[in-house]
Order: C-alpha cells, then sequence, then structure tokens
C-alpha cells in the first residue's frame, strides 16, 4: 500500500482514515487518483480538496454513514456508491450490531483490494455495468440463508462470496486451526477469490492457457473430485516443493488462485516498504546478499519480477524476525520453492500484460 500524508499538516495517514489525526481535517479517497487528501465542506453534503484551485465537488461514498468507506464521488455524478461499494450486491443485516463490526472489517481487506487492482490496472467494472466480465461482492452470514445450509466463502462466474464469519478473529482462528492452515485473513480470502475471477479474464481463452496448463497443470481435471479427494487425503507427499502451499495442490484453479493471492500479498507490501523507505542489511551478515537489499523502486513498476523477489526474501526474514520479538506469529509463514517463483513470475507477465493493454488502448 502506498504511504499517504496530509497535504495540509504533513501528517502520515492510513488508508482508512476519515480524518487527520493532527489538523483535524476531514480526509477523502479519489480513486481516480490513488490518493488520500484532506478536503474541506462546501454545502450540506458536498466537499472541495484542500488547497487546490480546482472547482471540482465530491461528496462521500453513500456508505460512509456506515463508517466503513472513506471514499469520495464527484458532485456531478448521479452515483451514490464509490469504485469499490458499487461492487457490493449483498451486505449483511445491519440491525445487528454484530453484523456491522464485521461489515467494517470486511470493507477494510475489500477496499484495500480494490486500490490493488486499480493500481495494476486490471481490468474491474460491476456485473451492474458488465453482466457477462464485470464482478460482483455478497457478504452473508449462515442465518441469512433461511435453511441449515452454511455460505461457503468462494467465486462463481464474478460473483464473490464471503461468509461474514470470516470477520469474527475467534471464528477465523478457529477455523484456521481446524483446516491446518498457516495463514487466514479477510484480505488473503479476497485475494485468492479475486485469482479465479481473473483467470476468467486473463488466462481462459487467450493464448497464456497453454503456458499456464505448463505451470499450473491441466483445469479440465474434475474440480469436484479434486476436492474430494484433497480433503479426504489430504496433499500429496512432497506438495511443499511445488506448490506455495497445501490448498494449491488441489487443483490447478487452486494452485492459480493461491498463488496469485501471494503474488498480490508480494506486491503490496513490498509497495509498503518502498514508501517507507526501507533497507534491510543484517549487522551479522554484511556481505551475504541474499539477505541484504535496499528497496528503492516501486514494485509496480518493476518489469522483472527476479527484481522484486530478491528482495522479498531479506524483507520478509526482517519482518519475521521482528514479529518473533513481540512474541507473534511470523507475518509470512511461507516458504517459495523454486516452482513458485516460475509461477508467480508468469502471473508478473499476465499482470504486465494486462496494464499494457489497457495503457496502449
Amino acid at each position: 500500500m502506498r504511504l499517504f500524508s496530509c497535504t495540509n499538516c504533513g501528517q502520515l495517514l492510513y488508508f482508512e482514515n476519515s480524518h487527520c489525526e493532527q489538523c483535524g481535517l476531514s480526509l477523502g479517497f479519489i480513486s481516480e487518483e490513488l490518493t488520500l487528501l484532506p478536503i474541506v465542506q462546501e454545502g450540506d453534503d458536498t466537499y472541495r480538496l484542500h488547497g487546490r484551485d480546482e472547482k471540482t465537488l465530491y461528496r462521500y461514498c453513500k456508505n460512509h454513514e456506515y463508517n466503513v468507506c472513506n471514499w469520495l464521488v464527484p458532485n456531478n455524478k448521479q452515483i451514490d456508491y464509490c469504485t469499490a461499494c458499487s461492487l457490493n450486491r449483498t451486505i449483511p443485516n445491519l440491525s445487528k450490531q454484530e453484523y456491522r463490526q464485521r461489515w467494517n472489517v470486511i470493507e477494510n481487506g475489500k477496499h484495500r483490494l480494490v486500490y490493488q487492482l486499480l493500481r495494476m490496472q486490471l481490468p474491474l467494472a460491476s456485473k451492474a455495468v458488465n453482466a457477462e466480465e464485470g464482478l460482483l461482492f455478497d457478504f452473508m452470514a449462515d442465518d441469512e440463508t433461511g435453511g441449515e445450509n452454511k455460505i461457503l466463502t468462494g467465486h462463481d462466474n464474478g460473483v464473490i462470496t464471503l461468509n461474514i464469519s470470516e470477520a469474527d478473529d475467534v471464528e477465523r482462528e478457529m477455523t484456521r486451526k481446524g483446516m491446518a492452515e498457516v495463514y487466514r485473513t479477510v484480505l488473503g480470502h479476497f485475494r485468492h477469490e479475486v485469482g479465479h475471477y481473473y483467470w476468467d479474464r486473463l488466462i481462459d481463452n487467450t493464448p497464456f492457457l497453454d503456458e499456464c496448463r505448463e505451470l499450473f497443470g491441466d483445469d479440465n481435471l474434475d474440480y469436484q473430485e479434486a476436492l474430494k479427494v484433497h480433503y479426504k487425503d489430504g496433499p500429496p507427499i512432497g506438495w511443499n516443493t511445488h506448490f506455495i502451499s497445501a490448498y494449491a495442490s488441489t487443483h490447478p484453479w487452486e494452485d492459480w488462485a493461491e498463488t496469485w493471492a501471494h503474488y498480490l500479498h508480494i506486491v503490496d507490501t513490498m509497495e509498503t516498504a518502498y514508501s517507507f523507505g526501507l533497507s534491510v542489511h543484517p549487522h551479522v551478515a554484511p556481505t551475504a546478499a541474499h539477505l541484504n537489499t535496499d528497496i528503492k523502486v516501486d514494485p509496480y513498476n518493476q518489469p522483472s519480477f527476479d527484481n522484486i523477489i530478491t528482495q522479498w526474501l531479506p524483507l520478509t526474514f526482517a519482518f519475521n524476525s521482528v514479529n518473533r520479538s513481540m512474541g507473534l506469529h511470523d507475518l509470512y509463514p511461507f516458504v517459495i520453492p523454486v516452482a513458485v517463483i516460475d509461477k508467480l513470475k508468469f502471473i508478473h507477465k499476465v499482470c504486465t500484460n494486462a496494464k499494457n493493454s489497457i495503457t496502449e488502448s
């Protein structure tokens, strides 16, 4: 995530801030510029950008009233919702305070996802605009089904469903332990499920399909049967030499989605490290090139994934060491084998191609 600062007083800001803690000005995120800026109230519901001469007025997204969105929409457009919130089809029952809290966690993760997709310049539209190729989100609870069936988190033809229990730390941790996972977050779910969406958009029926199958396997394999085998027998012996996670070994589609999620983890975290000007130079290993790095280039402008992964490894070693000093689990509890690096390189190439295609058009 890019680092933001208040253009009025210089205070560093979190992406989710709705006001500056130092000078008190309200803040709004401009998706067209991918930046968080201080704003000044002009009318009852309209704002202008602080310190700018432009006369454009903005309104907060309608979901701002629920404290789940700080994005702005131009006042001259007949829209209620921002780029991120316009992707919602179903939200939790807001009459339940507990569900309001969960929705806040969910929207924080989803807005970070949408920021990154816009930053990557990937094709992104709501199904309300593009029914065939668009994206929608359903956030639902088990007790809203009207029956005994559990809501399953997943993706189906551009619709991403998230069981809102994932926004509860206790329930999510119980599920993580029950499924023997080393990592489980709301943002991780979003990145995984949107990976399935972009397989449909960027891989299926494209020139990349054959190369994708060489790396990830034949996607024509029976998916439901593969799931049955995985949950019955577990991952194959030696899975960790070819896959980023045990679940990735289930089927080529899941391998793609898990690897895609990790690509997004890496690039977003590297942008944060770049924004802070981080360097890693352990005093006990000053000549170990694989443990030393200066992060001086925005990962979104890196033509080669080799440069990204070379910086990623010492950075995560440092982050994990800091977490352990606080008595916490590793921030990045994964080991990336060579086979997975090749898959990540392919995803980087696919995303770069998509970005260039949009830029050229």
